[in-house]
């Protein structure tokens, strides 16, 4: 059930830009970065430091937290320190970006397995059926689909 939470949760903030980019649209605003105090939530600030109230440092926003979470990271096999959030070549090498290995830890986490003879029979982990003791499957994406 989390998972499908999450999986909501980035399709309604990534399909706005999905949609505005086919739309030849492109966003000009500028989104700040707000960092909070944990005694003091409503002591913010757009830069990382300390509370003026406790001296505590300034840690991310919940919101900022999740978007961070929810944000895709590629890296450059090569150059590590080389980070973007789309997939495209490294700057320094002119490599193609790969996911981050957290990135890939969750698409890992994110499969599912499904009986041949039961679709609605979904787990997130290999075994086999409930139902008649099949082998389940590695369920594929649509992006899977076109790979392959």
């Amino acid at each position: 059930m989390k998972k499908l939470i999450i999986l909501a949760i980035t399709f309604f903030i990534a399909s706005p830009v999905v949609f505005a980019q086919k739309a030849g649209k492109v966003d000009t605003t500028k989104h700040t970065t707000l960092y909070s105090c944990p005694m003091h939530p409503e002591v913010t600030s757009d830069k990382p430091g300390k509370c003026p109230k406790c001296g505590m440092d300034l840690n991310l926003t919940p919101k900022e937290q999740m978007k961070a979470e929810l944000t895709k990271t590629y890296t450059c096999p090569v150059h590590l320190e080389v980070t973007s959030h789309d997939p495209g070549k490294c700057p320094k090498c002119g490599r193609k970006m790969n996911l981050s290995p957290k990135e890939q830890m969750k698409a890992e986490a994110m499969k599912l397995y499904t009986c041949p003879m039961h679709p609605e029979v979904a787990l997130d982990k290999e075994g086999n059926c409930p139902k008649c003791g099949m082998q389940l499957i590695e369920k594929k994406t649509k992006k899977s689909k076109k790979n392959n």
